[in-house]
């Protein structure tokens, strides 16, 4: 099945959010068809739309682009004029249609140098669709204050068969603080590294973070690094220590932060893009960064002097590309002291562990790959700051569990996994707590008719924890779609049911939104909160 899989994804060529489209007010009814036609319901999530104040708001144009190769489009920034400089909100809306035949493609949008936003495509019906996405972007407010480049890119491939140009805008909202909405907190700084991924963070940073926009990419096997096996099993997608991979941040050479990457599904993953054409996987348009906090290296990094952060994506066989991992630093600085100082007073880093034990199959029985993995590391340190000494530990724990089945010839594939990435950021003894869980259990089968049917649960949970109750976020995918693989387009006879829940929960806040879709068609749209 993998070769298969390859073989039918062999032309996906991707490039260097929270998806709006599709609110219950506008949500397109139509009748079920008995299987998928030329048209379907544009892409929707429940996932919850960005909070906006109810403000003055000005409107800035970032980009207006049609991309149909690897050609970025290029042009400049500047700040609005009539929401003052310190804002409330800043909210970033990408709107996009795209007609024909088309892969997934990834996008990234810089400003002044600054990743602000990292998203994906939907692939497109014979008709055409419209999407668009929301992101929060205030965090990046100090960039914005200042005119700036802008570069953006969806790589593409438009030929004879590959038809669709992908056609979007980009636009930045900024809601103006005031007496009921005031600016909001954010870093004093957004800093990129350089080419030698060198950074110079401001002599006085009181905390410091870096974010990590890390997706593995590109078609190849690290696209589904989950199912990659050791060189002994029969499987066509190989990494020498199997599918264990941990997201490293280095400061200086010291490991600073460790972190289990989100097992993205594009829309067209497991060989089956009837899955997703209406309701994405879980992130797919929302490219959640990875954040590490470094404030226990505040001491080492205030010195004025370069100093080298890299990320390095462990278990990516040598040599193999698949992984993109921009860096944006942030920096909160000290207005009372010109130089803070300090010093990392503890780090421990427990053993990578990491087994994978094959058992052969053979005939009716099937080939299985049993994998565990994890890790730990706790850091400490302070900074002596116009405020007193303030001491920051962070301690974060990884684990991962996995079975994967297949047959001869992969004909039949599964997978069964769970990744867990907990954290606990204390602050002169103020902990954070942050529990992440992310679930992939799917199955794909090539029948002897040559149907291919693929049912799938994706998982992403988080709760999280300021010392008192705690607020929990679950966004659980679930499809079953099957068609004709060997069939042209038009003669694939689709039939497939999909569905999302997306919940909020915790003091004061409820939100619950569930959608279901048949054959293309959205059936449900349910709010309970």
């Amino acid at each position: 099945m993998r070769r298969r899989v390859m073989s039918m994804l062999a032309g996906v060529i991707l490039a260097a959010g929270s998806l709006l489209a599709g609110s219950p007010a506008s949500a397109q009814q139509a009748d079920v068809t008995s299987e998928f036609g030329t048209d379907w319901h544009d892409p929707v999530t429940a996932a919850p739309p960005v909070e906006k104040p109810r403000t003055k708001a000005c409107d800035v144009t970032l980009a207006e682009a049609q991309f149909r190769d690897f050609t970025p489009y290029k042009g400049s920034y500047t700040p609005p004029k009539g929401c003052g400089d310190r804002w409330s909100k800043v909210v970033l809306r990408l709107e996009g249609t795209v007609k024909g035949r088309q892969f997934d493609r990834l996008g990234y949008l810089h400003i002044g140098g600054v990743e602000v936003l990292r998203t994906s495509t939907p692939e497109p019906s014979p008709d055409g669709i419209a999407w668009n996405v929301e992101k929060d972007v205030t965090r990046y407010s100090a960039t914005l204050r200042a005119e700036q480049p802008v570069e953006m890119l969806i790589g593409n491939v438009v030929n004879e068969t590959y038809t669709g140009v992908i056609d979007v805008k980009a636009t930045l909202t900024f809601y103006a603080a005031g007496a009921s909405t005031p600016a909001a907190r954010t870093p004093d700084r957004v800093l990129t590294r350089a080419a030698d991924d060198t950074v110079v963070t401001p002599r006085n940073s009181e905390r410091i973070v870096a974010e990590v926009y890390a997706t593995g990419s590109g078609g190849g096997c690290e696209e589904y690094w989950y199912l990659t096996v050791p060189d002994a099993a029969p499987y066509s997608c190989k990494a020498d220590d199997g599918p264990y991979r941990e997201v490293q941040i280095t400061v200086d050479g010291h490991l600073a932060g460790i972190a289990a990457p989100f097992p993205t599904v594009w829309t067209g993953g497991w060989s089956n893009p009837f899955l997703w054409y209406v309701i994405p996987g879980p992130r797919a348009f929302d490219i959640k960064p990875i954040e590490y906090d470094l404030t226990p290296f505040a001491g080492l990094l205030n010195d004025g002097r370069p100093h080298r952060v890299e990320v390095d994506v462990v278990g990516v066989p040598q040599g193999q590309s698949g992984w993109s991992t921009p860096v944006n630093i942030l920096a909160w600085q000290d207005a009372g002291r010109a130089h803070v100082t300090g010093a990392l007073t503890g780090h421990k880093a427990g053993d990578l562990a990491n087994t994978s034990t094959y058992t052969p199959g053979s005939g009716d029985v099937q080939h299985r790959l049993d994998t565990e993995g994890g890790h730990g590391l706790t850091v400490s340190g302070y900074v002596n700051t116009s405020h007193g000494r303030v001491t920051t530990t962070v301690s974060r724990t990884l684990a991962t569990t996995s079975v994967h089945r297949w047959t001869d010839g992969e004909n039949a594939d599964a997978l069964d996994a769970t990744w867990t990435d907990r954290e606990t950021v204390s602050v002169d003894g103020h902990a954070t707590r942050t529990h992440r869980t992310y679930r992939m259990d799917g199955t794909t089968t090539l029948g002897a008719d040559d149907r291919l049917r693929t049912v799938i649960t994706l998982g992403d949970r988080e709760a999280t924890s300021a010392g008192g109750a705690w607020t929990v976020r679950d966004d659980t995918y679930t499809g079953d779609a099957t068609y004709t693989s060997s069939a042209p387009r038009e003669q694939r006879h689709a039939v497939g049911v999909t569905g999302e829940r997306y919940r909020v929960h915790g003091p004061g806040r409820c939100y619950d939104r569930e959608l279901r879709t048949e054959q293309g068609m959205l059936t449900v749209d349910r709010t309970r909160c």
